[in-house]
């Protein structure tokens, strides 16, 4: 068996159609019926008699399948990252807190105003102010453990500080649930069930530039993670600075994890099932090979995820995190009882 690129180059073909197959399936679905042949006009640059069609298509329907394929394959690479750098099958992208620490910021902005009377009126809370509310809450986490990480040398303590913060934030989140009023309590919710459908392009491209600066920095760490997946006294014997490769590492999982939090929610699974999914028809360990296919494993399955969660042709939209749970856990499941041992 060899790890090459080149000798998984129908695999990667075979992902990028069924990656464009399913980016077309979501954007023709929706609550308006639309007929196929008027989507494809509109993707390659025609216009519509029925104008609302077009703008559906145009500022809707694009946008969200486009969001869906950075939601799926960013949590999908900071999932694998995150199994690599701690060895441990069940890592995912929000081991580190990071997730509920944009939680707690969004619960902060949503619930924790209409505690402070007279401070703040919900006429100025959008989904924009929600996004850079979580986004804030995700990066000062963020920014607690990378520090700790600075001082910790074990990387499974790490890993246990990491869900330390996510329980003290969690219980935060508690007390504000439990004393805010039902209308802000509804929106807080409906925000943890996740969506790929509410950005804007403006909110698009922000996502989208730090979604590809975190891919660029696990891109600069493939090396590292190869000798970091065979143990931290190996990666050390081949001169690989194992601080300086847990911090690059930790920030790329940050920005993915964190802005896709911020942007859509906290989304289940993906993350942790993507990674185990990718192995089974990639019989390898190379992250060369790796990274690349479970970013488009990611964004696929979470283009099928929202085809489902929307419902095609009715008003009414499954959460997201629903279905990605239901078909993310028994993939994990059945991995767990076919290989018994997965690789670490």
């Amino acid at each position: 068996m060899t790890n090459s690129l080149g000798s998984y180059k129908k695999w990667f073909s075979v992902l990028t159609i069924m990656l464009l197959f399913s980016m077309l399936l979501n954007i023709s679905l929706g609550s308006v019926s639309i007929p196929f042949t008027d989507t494809l006009k509109v993707l390659f640059g025609g216009t519509l008699k029925t104008t609302s069609w077009e703008y559906i298509i145009l500022n809707y329907r694009i946008p969200k399948a486009l969001t869906a394929i950075l939601v799926g394959g960013g949590l999908a690479v900071s999932g694998l990252l995150m199994q690599t750098l701690f060895r441990n099958p069940l890592a995912g992208p929000f081991v580190l807190g990071i997730s509920s620490g944009a939680s707690l910021g969004a619960a902060l902005l949503i619930m924790g105003a209409s505690l402070l009377s007279g401070f703040a009126t919900f006429q100025f809370l959008s989904d924009f102010s929600l996004a850079v509310a979580a986004s804030i809450g995700s990066f000062l986490v963020l920014a607690v453990v990378m520090v700790v990480a600075n001082r910790v040398r074990d990387t499974m303590a790490l890993l246990i500080i990491g869900l330390m913060f996510g329980s003290i934030t969690g219980a935060i989140v508690s007390v504000l649930a439990y004393f805010s009023p039902a209308e802000q309590l509804q929106r807080f919710i409906f925000w943890s069930y996740g969506s790929v459908g509410n950005l804007s392009w403006e909110q698009l491209i922000i996502l989208a530039i730090t979604v590809v600066v975190g891919l660029l920095l696990s891109l600069l760490s493939l090396k590292n993670l190869n000798a970091l997946l065979l143990g931290e006294n190996y990666a050390k014997s081949l001169g690989i600075s194992v601080k300086k490769s847990k911090f690059l590492i930790i920030l790329s999982t940050g920005l993915l994890a964190g802005s896709i939090t911020a942007f859509a929610g906290p989304i289940a699974f993906v993350g942790l099932a993507v990674p185990h999914l990718t192995r089974q028809f990639f019989n390898t360990m190379e992250h060369r090979v790796l990274l690349p296919a479970v970013f488009l494993y990611g964004g696929i399955l979470m283009l099928l995820c929202d085809c489902i969660a929307q419902l095609p042709y009715s008003v009414n939209v499954i959460p997201i995190n629903a279905i990605t749970s239901i078909i993310g856990g028994p993939v994990v499941i059945w991995i767990l009882v076919k290989k018994r041992k997965l690789f670490f």
